[in-house]
């Protein structure tokens, strides 16, 4: 009797569970990791627009009024206006709560507040309006 080469039906499942151990135990590092990246990258889009603003005030003495938004600064930014990292355009706002304005992302679930991934992204300038004048 000619005995056969290859795997049994035993082994096989043993490498499947395997690999679903493994892919269980990798993947939610490795999307853990895609949300930082989409906080840095907003962190940086917000830093250009916010470095863009502070450009549109040398010129014209002012910052961008709410009605004129960020679509005021695009000539200060080597490319399209852009969107956060979840797709939705970023907030601006004068007078700030805090700032003279804001240049917010409301993060991934696109709603005030919240916490982690959710939480609200903006890196704002502290500039005082009496050293403003």
């Amino acid at each position: 009797m000619k005995k056969l080469n290859g795997f049994t039906l035993l082994e096989l499942l043993v490498v499947v569970v395997i690999i679903g151990l493994l892919a269980g135990y990798v993947a939610p590092r490795y999307f853990s990791q895609v949300g930082k990246s989409e906080i840095q990258v907003a962190r940086a889009q917000i830093d250009a627009l916010e470095k863009a603003v502070d450009q549109y005030r040398l010129d014209n003495r002012r910052y961008p009024t709410n009605e004129e938004g960020l679509a005021a600064v695009q000539p200060y930014l080597k490319k399209a206006l852009p969107n956060d990292p979840w797709g939705r355009p970023y907030l601006y706002r004068t007078p700030g709560e805090k700032t003279d304005y804001e240049v917010v992302s409301y993060g991934r679930d696109g709603k005030p507040g919240g916490s982690g991934e959710d939480a609200d992204i903006g890196v704002a300038q502290v500039i005082t309006k009496a050293s403003a004048n």
